[in-house]
């Protein structure tokens, strides 16, 4: 399936998804039995701040330099500054018409599409994509249009994605991202189920829990809604006859 990745970095860097790892979009992409034929990054660049703000300057360039090392293209959008008649000055870099663009042309040689972005205005893209024959994916994290969700193939949450985000852990800590399903609420038990990357694709797996675990108070209520998101470590304990089990302690819920 030869797949290509269209990244809105700005609502993304907006939306939750600021420090997301872009080599992880890249592994993602080539799961299975897929071949990346394009992977492109869309960004603003202020090129007025970057003339007299040295440190921008270079975080900018570090940052570009990182995506094309994981892969990318990336696409800039200039920054543009407006002033109006009461002398209020606005800026604009909107690079939306560049991706779609880039997209419906490059689509032609392209089975599968992941657009990275919660962004509504997308919808006509996806919807053009596939009426042309390819499969559509979303990623986002927070503040997603819900018909984005409901026109694409697929939508998944960018905290779901194993290592898509970075996680707060030791160096022995399991910790992972997922969501609670068969919670009992009279004895305060479900499962937690998340992904682990496997090299046929997003494997699911699932955990035992207990809501006393949760390090938030008052969330219980919480863990009876599937649509949400918990981080949490896995901890593997033995039992009476030998046997490892595991559990999920330290949960957190995640605002996503």
């Amino acid at each position: 399936m030869k797949t290509g990745i269209y990244v809105d970095s700005e609502n993304i860097r907006l939306c939750g998804g600021y420090g997301m790892r872009y080599d992880t979009l890249i592994n993602l992409a080539k799961i299975g039995s897929s071949t990346l034929l394009r992977a492109n990054a869309y960004l603003a660049e202020d090129r007025e701040r970057g003339k007299e703000d040295s440190e921008y300057r270079q975080r900018m360039y570090r940052y570009h330099h990182v995506l094309r090392q994981c892969g990318f293209r990336v696409i800039k959008k200039i920054v543009k500054h407006f002033v109006d008649d009461e002398g209020i000055v606005t800026t604009k870099a909107n690079a939306d018409m560049d991706l779609a663009i880039d997209a419906l042309e490059q689509a032609r040689n392209l089975d599968r599409v992941i657009l990275v972005s919660g962004d509504g205005d997308f919808v006509r893209l996806i919807q053009a994509l596939q009426s042309m024959g390819c499969r559509v994916e979303v990623i986002a994290f927070r503040n997603v249009s819900q018909e984005l969700k409901e026109a694409a193939d697929n939508y998944l949450s960018g905290y779901l994605v194993p290592r898509l985000l970075p996680v707060t852990a030791t160096q022995d800590e399991d910790r992972q991202r997922g969501w609670p399903i068969n919670y009992n609420t009279d004895r305060g038990f479900g499962f937690m189920r998340y992904y682990r990357m496997a090299p046929e694709g997003l494997r699911q797996e699932s955990v035992f829990f207990h809501c006393s675990k949760a390090l938030d108070i008052g969330i219980d209520h919480l863990f009876s809604d599937s649509s949400q998101i918990f981080e949490f470590t896995i901890m593997k304990m033995q039992d009476e006859d030998g046997k490892i089990k595991t559990e999920a302690i330290d949960i957190r819920h995640i605002d996503g």
